[in-house]
């Protein structure tokens, strides 16, 4: 027989059910609640809130996610998270969703780029007549005929809604990226749900200088919150910090270096394996680091950091625990491989 507990919100004084398999963050969001997540998988600490009562299994959590003094405050990750009695929790942030904001739709394969030897760039266009709505940085997520989902954050803004630029890293073995290297094609359709997730800029603080930091193709939604940003006259400063191995891995380098002539902008490339005679004069190293080198003190700083987990998890810790930054001005999303559903199915 199965347990169902359940988990009281408090800030708004809702309660709702969790089944015995469900996370904390899982029963929120089928209850019809968002909360700040990105990863799903413990690594980039967005869905962090506080357990007030009652018992829970933690789950896995990556190094560097929680301090011994949030631990011991009773701080866990909702993701990760699942209640062994009922719980009053104290997340950072919650709002009722909006049942029309969300919406599965038809989208037509547009245009199909390589961009780098290992990144495409899916272009598809919505139904005539359809303006979906989303926030800059949010993704969408393509439905399988297998019942899978993949994950793929839009790299246009919002004005450009009536389709949508994704930029895929193409994975060995794994399934969207066979079917996009070998049979997707011009004219195909693909059923894709949109918007999802919580990485996009943050009003609160307004004024404060912002650090936007991407690996790989996490360039796609700072790309989209910078345009979106410039199109709306954003006067904070930016500096975009834009990590790869190689110059080729930069696969987009000449539209950054065009807006550093923009008022307030800065981008500063960054590479980790830069060969001796490729000609590459700017930095070297991990991205973060960058970061570090370049400022003594993050204290009045927003955070924005997308690619892969191990940077974004380096980057809370090191900013946090070495220059200040304030731990409720780190927003990320960590592109978290999806894992297969069954021993021989492939990772996309």
């Amino acid at each position: 027989m199965s347990t169902t507990h359940r988990i009281h919100i408090t800030g708004i004084d809702v309660t709702v059910p969790c089944g015995e398999t469900q996370t904390v963050l899982d029963a929120v969001r089928e209850a019809g609640y968002e909360m700040p997540f990105s990863c799903n998988a413990g690594v980039c600490a967005s869905c962090k809130g506080r357990v007030v009562s009652g018992r829970i299994s933690p789950g896995a959590v990556g190094d560097h996610t929680l301090s011994a003094e949030e631990i011991a405050s009773g701080h866990v990750l909702f993701c990760q998270a699942r209640p062994l009695s009922d719980i009053t929790i104290e997340p950072r942030h919650i709002e009722k969703t909006d049942p029309a904001a969300r919406r599965r739709l038809d989208a037509k394969v547009m245009r199909i780029d390589r961009l780098a030897s290992d990144v495409v760039r899916l272009k598809l266009r919505f139904p005539a007549g359809e303006k979906v709505k989303f926030k800059a940085g949010q993704y969408l997520q393509v439905l399988l005929p297998d019942g899978q989902r993949r994950s793929f954050s839009m790299a246009n803004p919002p004005h450009q809604n009536d389709g949508a630029e994704l930029h895929i890293r193409l994975l060995e073995g794994g399934a969207f990226s066979r079917t996009l290297a070998n049979d997707l094609k011009v004219g195909d359709v693909l059923r894709v749900e949109i918007p999802h997730g919580d990485f996009f800029i943050r009003e609160e603080g307004a004024g404060a200088p912002i650090i936007m930091l991407a690996s790989g193709t996490g360039f796609a939604p700072i790309k989209s919150m910078l345009e979106d940003g410039f199109r709306q006259g954003q006067m904070r400063d930016v500096t975009l910090y834009w990590g790869a191995r190689t110059q080729k891995d930069l696969y987009l380098l000449d539209l950054p270096t065009s807006w550093a002539s923009r008022p307030g902008f800065r981008f500063v490339p960054v590479l980790s394996d830069a060969a001796p005679d490729a000609g590459w004069t700017g930095r070297t190293g991990y991205v973060h680091q960058a970061v570090l080198e370049d400022h003594a003190t993050l204290a009045s700083h927003q955070v924005y950091a997308c690619g892969a987990p191990a940077m974004v998890s380096a980057a809370r810790a090191d900013f946090i625990d070495q220059r200040g930054l304030s731990a409720n001005a780190f927003f990320c999303d960590a592109f978290v491989v999806a894992a297969p559903q069954t021993a021989a199915a492939a990772t996309a």
